[in-house]
This record gives C-alpha cells, structure tokens and sequence, in this order.
C-alpha cells in the first residue's frame, strides 16, 4: 500500500512534541508538505529543525500561534491560508479529583480540546469543500468512551470531539471531503510519563512503571503496553490519503483493544 501526499500542505496543531510530532512526520514522509504549529516561535523551529532531520527534503512550514485565541487562529490562517489536510491534534489532560475541578479549569479544557479544532474547522472546510478535496481530523482518545475517573473534564472533552467531527462530516457531505476523530489509547509520550509518575509514583524504573499504570489504571488494554505515537501517526496518514476516501464520518480506534466494544 503506498501513501502519495505529494502536492497537499498539512496543518498539524500541537506538533512541536509527542503524538503532533510523529503525525507532522509520518504526513512528511508520505510527501506532505508540512507545517508544525505551537505557541512559540522557538519551539516550532526547533520541532521543524527535528523534523527536517528526521525527513531529509521535506517541506516543512512553521505556525507560530495560539490556536486557542480567535487571535491566535488569525494568525494561523493568515500564516497558512490554504490547507487540504487540517488534524487538530491540540489537547491537554491532567489528572484531578471531579469534585475539585473549578468551573475555569472546564472551561480552559473545553477552550483548547474542543474549540481550537472547531474554530480552524470552519476556517478552513469551506475552501476544501469549494476545491473538492480535504481532509479533516481530530485526535480523540479512548477516554471519549471511558471516561476516566480521575480526569472526567478531559474525557468529556473528547467525547464532545466526537459529536464536532460527525457534524462537520455532515456538513461536508457529498463534496470529496472527509471528516474523522481518531480514538488515541493510553500513548507514550513524554507528557504521559508524568503523568504515569504522579500515579504509580517516580521510584520505578519506566518498564515497571509502565506495567504498574497499564495493570492498577488501564487494565482493560488488549495490547497491555502503552502505544507509541508514530502508531497513532499510523492511522493518521492513511486517514489523510486518497486510499481513505470512503471513510467519513467515522471514529477510528488506534486504542489497543482498551475500549471494550466489538464495533467502532
């Protein structure tokens, strides 16, 4: 199976690190023109710097901008005004009692969760729609489905993304685009290594830390290991191309069996 992306620009947001880099990479290596965004100007470029290392003769642009903001998706969009493949991959997570999350604290996760990839949605779908073409993506988790009992302001984030991604499929029907959520397992990346150390504590080794938090707080993981994020990038790139043209509207797992469900 080849993956030709060649002539297409793609906007991954949140790629100066973890889940984002690897997409930006993977999107690279199929012939992507690229362009890594994050909040500040020095960590795109050193993100793009790693990126042109790591895919010699790729084309990769940079976004320096707050996708948060209205101001800062302003900026994105004047930054980078044409893109056929938009995977609004920004997000945070953080463990806290439910009980104790403040309503900023909901208010600040659905901000960068959830309206970051609706705002660049609707800047951008109408021009793919017009050129017959596009690709829109949001990275999900499988805390969309199981909630997850220390962070459920997350979770619900995510299952709020699955609800945007079917809509704006909706509104893209019948013009060449498609729109997916990608279900992301528990993946290694350097943010979830805290976050496994603020729960099975920062004395073990990795290796037994991370059995210790797949067995006490994911156990219902098929592949009972954390994933790593260029399987996530995986999925992503082949969402991106051509060869996905008839899957739209879709939540796609890339969770390692962690939700229990013999369908999507």
């Amino acid at each position: 199976m080849h993956i030709d992306l060649a002539g297409r620009t793609a906007l991954v947001t949140g790629s100066t690190q973890g889940i984002g880099a690897a997409i930006a990479t993977g999107l690279a290596r199929a012939g992507a023109r690229v362009a890594v965004n994050g909040r500040t100007a020095a960590g795109v470029q050193r993100a793009a710097a790693t990126l042109r290392s790591e895919v010699p003769g790729a084309d990769v642009g940079e976004v320096d901008a707050d996708v948060t903001t209205d101001e800062g998706a302003a900026r994105a969009l004047g930054l980078l005004p044409t893109v056929d493949i938009l995977v609004n991959n920004l997000g945070v997570f953080g463990p806290n009692p439910a009980l104790e999350i403040s309503d900023d604290e909901w208010r600040r996760y659905f901000e960068v969760n959830v309206l970051a990839g609706v705002r660049l949605t609707r800047a951008h779908l109408p021009a793919m729609m017009e050129r017959g073409w596009g690709r829109v993506q949001f990275i999900g988790s499988d805390s969309a489905v199981v909630i997850p009992s220390e962070m459920i302001h997350y979770g619900v984030t995510k299952t709020a993304l699955l609800g945007v991604s079917r809509g704006f499929a909706k509104a893209a029907a019948g013009t060449g685009v498609t729109v997916n959520s990608v279900l992301a397992g528990p993946t290694h990346t350097g943010g979830v290594e805290d976050f496994v150390a603020e729960l099975v504590g920062d004395s073990l080794p990795w290796d037994e830390a991370q059995r210790e938090f797949m067995r006490l707080h994911r156990p219902q993981s098929l592949l009972q290991r954390l994933i790593e994020p260029e399987e996530i990038a995986n999925m992503v790139t082949y969402l991106a191309s051509p060869l996905a043209s008839a899957t739209t509207g879709a939540a796609v797992r890339v969770d390692g069996g962690y939700v229990d469900a013999i369908i999507p």
